[in-house]
């Protein structure tokens, strides 16, 4: 038994000529399932490290202060692990030939030695990387592009540290 509504309907659609459903709207057929498709669905994420300046070791009022030739303090570079955190990466300055200088959010700086063939400064305005499982940014693993389109890989990150003499 049909509800009076959808009676009324099926009465105006059996009256209306085929191919119409007799309020204005054509009527399409079903189209046929020949076969099952499968569907895949693949997510990436790429992650955007904007430049900053690298931070000034000394305060501004120092910058105009009589200098001081007796010691002082040097900044040199310690070995690191082979990968780094994406997560405390805040942003990159290029630095000379083939490294950048990579600004981490606890204020430390790490430098990263690029290929051979790649230019530091070819990552002025930042560079994309593509985020993996772990999380993190490998040597010899994973390709840092930059905006420019030129795409380096990392050979190894040195923590720079000031040390006095």
């Amino acid at each position: 038994m049909l509800v009076p509504a959808v009676a009324a309907v099926a009465a105006v659609d059996a009256a209306a000529p085929v191919g119409s459903s007799g309020i204005g709207v054509p009527v399409v057929a079903p189209m046929p399932v020949s076969s099952a498709e499968q569907v895949r669905v693949e997510q990436r994420v790429t992650i955007r490290i904007s430049p900053r300046a690298a931070p000034m070791p000394m305060m501004p009022s120092a910058m105009f202060a009589e200098p001081d030739f007796g010691g002082g303090t040097r900044i040199i570079e310690r070995k690191m692990g082979k990968c780094l955190p994406l997560g405390a990466i805040a942003g990159v300055s290029p630095s000379s030939k083939n490294k950048l200088l990579l600004l981490l959010r606890d204020n430390r700086v790490v430098s990263a030695t690029l290929d051979k063939d790649c230019l530091g400064r070819d990552f002025y305005s930042g560079f994309l990387v593509a985020r993996n499982a772990d999380g993190m940014v490998c040597t010899g693993r994973d390709e840092l592009l930059a905006r420019s389109g030129t795409k380096c890989k990392v050979n190894g990150y040195k923590q720079l540290i000031e040390v006095e003499d």
